[in-house]
């Protein structure tokens, strides 16, 4: 250990000053190309926007040409740190490494082909609500890596592209509507044409529920406690959940105050008594 300490003390008193401006200069490199890199892809970005390439197309080359740049920027800042005779040496490792760094970031590889198809045959969007990988939620970014979804909860979800593309995708915005489906179930007892015609009515009334294609309003099931009509109004994907939420509540107070009765589950027991001799 001595032995050790002691030959780093002597290259340090040897190269001591070669390493630190080295080590500085290598700093300053990293630290001007990186800014740089920066105002180069923000300058890259306002120039596609100025041409109205789409939002999807655009946050993703940006995120291309930043990680290109930052790349080559820590290449220039390596080959100061390590001297002009090292370079050489050091492309020839990297070269020769290249093989098992391919398979050490075949993950990040499989996920950056898998953005690139997205990006080319767009199954989705950024500002789509879509359910990938199971999870749902607005596109607000497609990176070069992962798609970033907000939840309706406004809960940031971080899918790598590979899984988004690997499975099934649920993209809610691309037809542009959306169709609310309900369930309201009604007492036996009440009268079934009187019910369909309030539902009918509180559906006219709402003026973002779309003509076309027409609402379904139809008993769909004779439930155990009750008779459960299917209520599914067609609307603008932006309405969808403001829709469903106000139908829920304007329905039920409609039923009530048209004389019929929303049921809840119920069950009658009947309980048998034992004769007096059985029981003794």
């Amino acid at each position: 250990m001595e032995e050790l300490w002691s030959k780093i003390a002597e290259y340090l008193a040897t190269n001591g000053m070669d390493l630190l401006k080295a080590i500085v200069l290598a700093t300053v490199i990293f630290l001007i190309g990186r800014w740089v890199a920066k105002l180069i892809t923000k300058l890259v970005d306002k120039a596609m926007e100025k041409t109205r390439i789409e939002d999807t197309l655009r946050v993703f080359v940006k995120n291309l040409v930043y990680t290109v740049l930052l790349v080559f920027v820590v290449i220039a800042a390596l080959s100061k740190l390590i001297g002009k005779d090292a370079s050489a040496q050091f492309v020839a490792v990297v070269g020769a490494a290249g093989l098992a760094i391919g398979f050490a970031l075949q993950g990040s590889l499989s996920n950056f082909a898998a953005g690139v198809l997205v990006i080319i045959f767009k199954p989705y969007k950024v500002g789509d609500y879509v359910e990938i990988a199971g999870s749902a939620g607005l596109v607000k970014e497609i990176q070069i890596f992962t798609t970033i979804l907000h939840s309706p909860d406004n809960v940031k979800i971080i899918v790598p592209n590979a899984q988004a593309t690997g499975g099934s995708i649920m993209n809610y915005t691309a037809t542009g509507t959306r169709r609310v489906d309900l369930v309201i179930g009604v007492s036996y007892e009440d009268n079934l044409k009187t019910a369909r015609e309030i539902i009918e009515k509180v559906l006219a009334a709402d003026s973002r529920i779309l003509p076309e294609p027409a609402t379904t309003v139809a008993v769909s099931e004779l439930g155990d406690s009750s008779v459960n009509f299917v209520v599914r109004p067609w609307v603008n994907v932006s309405d969808y959940w403001a829709v469903r939420f106000d139908l829920m509540e304007k329905i039920k107070l409609a039923l009530e105050e048209g004389g019929c009765s929303i049921p809840f589950p119920q069950r009658d027991i009947h309980i048998k008594s034992q004769p007096a001799a059985a029981a003794g």
